[in-house]
């Protein structure tokens, strides 16, 4: 069973401690076991509290050592300006080279700095705090806006609720996007924000802005397998394609044109996970045209073939 510790440093978020908790929680086997092992990792020589506002002590069976033997660690946010103790980084470090996947979640990154895990890579943080991480570590490359970051071996998210979006992420690579798109059901959330969508989303009353583009995705989403060009959604949502594209932005994060490529492709996992259809019948069903053209947006957003992914999850 896949290990995951999640590390509570001293003066964790305690909103951030129970994210990875409550994800890697829930995505079960065929047979309806778990298929995570969660643990809550706490320095035994300190009496680690929960903050910041430190209403309650955390109460764990496993101690820091628990976390080497885990296949993924995870680092919840922490006060920004706090440094962790030589131990802890210790830790981080040692797991890192032991083959873990490291993730933090919002200011947790400011921890997997202080050990080096983020020196020449790409990374993020909560939005108020990420040029601050960029002006202390200089080594790495902060991204400010987008969700969260996957490194390979080490990922970072942004701020708060941003990590349920890494722990789906990471569910999503390592049992399919059918697993993760249940497990995000029950934590009553859209499936898949990418990690390039923008932290925060514009929103508007109802007196400010009474557009609504709820029915125009729904449209969308029943039609992945047909060509839609920006004018055919404008024309749906009955606004100019300046107009679409300002709403969209504000309400999605992103533009109507890229939501609408991340749904194929996420539409293309599921029938590569769940069918037997040939691909030139994924790639007609996602309305990619050929399958060259999945090819390439598959390998862009996943990483990997349609070939090689299907062998991965259904082999």
């Amino acid at each position: 069973m896949h290990v995951v510790a999640v590390l509570a440093l001293d003066g964790v978020s305690a909103f951030d401690l129970t994210i990875p908790c409550q994800a890697f929680a829930l995505p079960r086997g065929d047979d309806g076991t778990p298929v995570y092992e969660v643990r809550v990792c706490v320095d035994r020589s300190v009496a680690a509290t929960a903050g910041p506002f430190e209403t309650f002590r955390i109460s764990s069976p496993y101690g820091w050592g628990d976390a080497l033997g885990a296949d993924t660690v995870v680092v919840p946010g922490i006060p920004h300006d706090q440094v962790p103790s030589a131990r802890a980084l210790d830790l981080l470090r040692e797991a890192a080279a032991g083959g873990a996947r490291i993730a933090s979640i919002c200011t947790g990154a400011f921890a997997l700095a202080h050990a080096g895990l983020l020196d020449g890579r790409r990374a993020t943080t909560h939005w108020r705090f990420a040029d601050l991480l960029a002006e202390q570590f200089p080594a790495t490359r902060v991204d400010p806006s987008v969700l969260y970051v996957d490194e390979g071996p080490v990922l970072t998210s942004a701020g708060i609720a941003a990590g349920l979006d890494l722990c789906l992420h990471m569910i999503r690579g390592d049992h399919g996007a059918a697993v993760a798109a249940k497990a995000a059901r029950m934590l009553v959330m859209p499936p898949q924000r990418t990690g390039g969508q923008a932290q925060f989303i514009e929103y508007r009353t109802p007196v400010e802005d009474v557009s609504d583009l709820g029915d125009t995705l729904e449209w969308l989403r029943g039609k992945l397998g047909e060509p839609l060009s920006l004018a055919d959604i404008a024309t749906h949502a009955m606004m100019s394609r300046r107009s679409l594209a300002r709403h969209f932005r504000a309400q999605t994060g992103t533009t109507p044109l890229r939501w609408l490529l991340t749904q194929r492709v996420q539409r293309a996992r599921e029938l590569l996970e769940t069918t037997a259809l040939p691909l030139p019948r994924v790639a007609e069903a996602c309305g990619f045209g050929s399958v060259e053209t999945l090819r390439h947006h598959f390998a862009r957003q996943v990483g990997t073939t349609p070939s090689a992914y299907r062998t991965t999850f259904r082999g």
